[in-house]
């Protein structure tokens, strides 16, 4: 395997690091003055070559820094851990999206090592090696602790770094108590694990909750706190349920808008992605008409299925329309369907109409009103 970065030389930094012996600078506000500042002309710039974003988890996680919020208890900790195992052994996780083998660090904070292993014996299962590539820790200092030269330290130490996971920032960010206000708070809170992931060309997960309120239309709003924490992060990612299920959205500066449908297998505790949530949504919307318009006793109109559904009336006219121009649905007059399998609730009609045109529907066909 190709061990080359385009970020920064491990080998270089670890001689460095012999050479200074731990010694840190006294003053490294100071020094930050002495750093020359360089410019770069469009010209030059257009010139450029750049190789493409690489993912840790094709798709999904793009090296640098993503923030992962959920709900508690919906699984965000069992998502990150398939994430890490994936990414320590060169497999699979989110069903069959593999990953490129690297070293793991995980910070599982919530929990302690007996939890930690029969979570990873309930994902790995009792045949599967577990791998050396993937160090855990149920401590670790807070970021203005010295939990951010901790990490530098295990990323130069480590042979591959490719991940590291901090589950939760609630238990690494510093401490409440600062001056910053809330937005300032947040975005720090962030910015040193972004920083850290830019510069050494790694994917940092960070772990975080939603809030119990939010959006109904845009699910990144439920992220709990301000925008400083999505501000700062290089992707913010969402796992969320409703009445249609589970879902993955994703959002980020070097990915596609990601929508996924994904469900968790209880029996191996992983999530894996069905589908385009739009696609899955879809196909499951279909169903459930086809499902009321085969055991119906009458042809129905959009407003009858909408209620026997449960579907939103909108969104039931467009794939009604849909799928009677693919022949899933068929139509009868004024605007009524019925199942392609139930010719038998569409009956001819040879009724003339009353001095007004008016027909009137009147069990499972029409009746005329009037008529004399």
């Amino acid at each position: 395997m190709d061990m080359h970065r385009d970020f920064i030389d491990l080998n270089d930094l670890r001689a460095q690091r012999q050479r200074e012996n731990g010694h840190k600078k006294s003053d490294a506000a100071g020094s930050a003055f002495n750093v020359p500042i360089r410019t770069i002309s469009a010209r030059e710039l257009r010139q450029k070559e750049f190789p493409p974003p690489r993912f840790v988890i094709p798709g999904y996680v793009p090296e640098g820094c993503t923030l992962l919020a959920g709900r508690p208890k919906l699984g965000k900790s069992w998502l990150v851990l398939d994430m890490g195992l994936a990414v320590a052994t060169g497999g699979t996780c989110l069903g069959d999206i593999a990953c490129e083998q690297g070293d793991v660090l995980y910070l599982a904070l919530e929990d302690n090592q007996r939890r930690l292993q029969r979570r990873i014996d309930k994902v790995l299962g009792p045949v599967n090696e577990w791998p050396g590539s993937f160090r855990c820790a149920n401590e670790w200092p807070r970021a203005s602790e010295g939990g951010l030269d901790a990490m530098r330290e295990w990323i130069t130490d480590a042979q591959n770094p490719r991940l590291v996971i901090v589950d939760v920032l609630a238990m690494f960010r510093p401490a409440s108590g600062t001056r910053d206000n809330m937005y300032e708070a947040d975005y720090h809170a962030i910015k040193g694990l972004q920083a850290l992931a830019s510069e050494f060309g790694i994917a940092v997960i960070v772990v975080h909750h939603t809030r119990k309120s939010g959006s109904d239309v845009d699910p990144f709003e439920k992220v709990s706190g301000t925008l400083g924490l999505s501000g700062a992060a290089d992707t913010t990612v969402v796992l969320d349920r409703d009445s249609n299920g589970a879902t993955i959205y994703g959002r980020g500066r070097d990915i596609e808008e990601i929508e996924s449908a994904v469900e968790f297998n209880k029996d191996n505790c992983r999530w894996f992605v069905m589908g385009k949530a739009e696609d899955v949504r879809r196909t499951d919307e279909r169903s459930s008409i086809l499902g009321v318009l085969v055991d119906a006793d009458e042809p129905m109109n959009p407003h009858e299925i909408s209620i026997a559904t449960g579907a939103n009336r909108k969104c039931v006219d467009q794939l009604l329309f849909k799928m009677a121009k693919a022949g899933q649905v068929r139509k009868v007059k004024r605007g009524l369907y019925v199942h392609p399998e139930r010719p038998d609730l569409i009956k001819t009609q040879t009724s003339t109409p009353d001095k007004n045109g008016k027909k009137i529907r009147s069990g499972t066909g029409f009746r005329v009103e009037g008529g004399r």
